[in-house]
């Protein structure tokens, strides 16, 4: 069985090689390692092969009776074995490509998982911020994130900021007034909880403010406009109008809830200018957006 394994060891001559018997002694492979340096300390990532039998709680007896402290581990595929290098490398060229995808392909580039693996030795998630404009990107995981990778984090964060202010991805940037097909400008009707895109009577768009869940100043919003009208910037007016409406109910904050997938938020959520917060965890991605300080809908 594979598992992808991180600890700390002592930055001292040695260290790696007393773990490395214990692994051998043990009958485990090691089949992948990536060292991250540290002041006094080394995160030491292993892909290991372990016998089938094998848990969390023999992984970290292992490890830990080498000298590793801080052990996480999960399980994983021989995906985890690819040269790393590579893996940022293809990661920039979809980017580029498409910078809309960049929440979710930093998040499959650092392994970001969507809730704690059952035992692991580390349930308290981490959390990487990356910005790209005025979006803060956050993708999170148990195993702790090192400097090296919060650097990479920024530095792939500031490519997508890049590509943005070059112009190179126009559809990133539709505007709040734009015309959405000839002869058709869209009218929005607020109404109760809702904000509705009308197009001559026929409604392409909605966004539904709801109640509050567990915090009576946070309001879920679900968000929608039809495909034969999207990327025309009708999401993104919605968008704001609903942050105002629910502005308006009291809250203090919004939060849309999408799948990791959805390239369209992103975009929307940049065009409407708006301080949004994306986290990004494994197939869900949560959008939040600070309302007090906007303007009450007009009704």
């Amino acid at each position: 069985m594979l598992w992808r394994v991180r600890t700390t060891l002592p930055d001292r001559p040695g260290a790696l090689a007393v773990l490395a018997q214990s692994c051998g002694a043990a009958g485990v492979n090691i089949l992948g390692l990536q060292i991250f340096p540290g002041i006094e300390t080394v995160t030491d990532e292993l892909v290991l092969r372990t016998p089938e039998d094998w848990g969390l709680p023999e992984i970290a007896e292992l490890i830990e009776a080498s000298g590793g402290q801080s052990v996480s581990a999960s399980p994983c595929t021989e995906a985890a074995l690819t040269d790393q290098p590579t893996r940022y490398v293809q990661a920039a060229r979809q980017i580029l490509a498409q910078p809309a995808s960049f929440p979710e392909i930093v998040a499959l580039l650092f392994d970001a998982e969507a809730d704690p693996v059952a035992g692991t030795l580390t349930p308290v998630q981490d959390v990487m911020d990356m910005m790209v404009g005025e979006v803060q990107v956050q993708v999170r995981r148990t195993a702790p994130f090192t400097a090296t990778e919060h650097a990479r984090g920024v530095s792939m964060a500031d490519l997508v900021s890049d590509v943005l202010a070059r112009g190179r991805e126009s559809a990133l940037a539709p505007t709040l007034g734009r015309r959405v097909g000839a002869g058709a400008t869209p009218e929005y009707v607020v109404e109760g909880d809702a904000v509705s895109a009308l197009i001559d009577g026929t409604p392409v768009g909605l966004a539904v403010v709801r109640p509050p869940v567990e915090d009576p100043e946070v309001r879920p919003v679900t968000l929608r406009v039809d495909p034969a009208w999207q990327r025309r910037g009708i999401g993104t007016r919605l968008l704001v109008d609903a942050a105002r409406l629910a502005n308006t109910m009291g809250a203090s904050e919004i939060v849309l809830t999408t799948r990791a997938d959805n390239q369209a938020v992103l975009p929307m959520v940049l065009a409407a200018g708006l301080r949004g917060r994306i986290r990004m965890a494994a197939d869900v991605l949560t959008v939040r957006v600070p309302v007090r300080e906007l303007r009450p809908v007009r009704r």
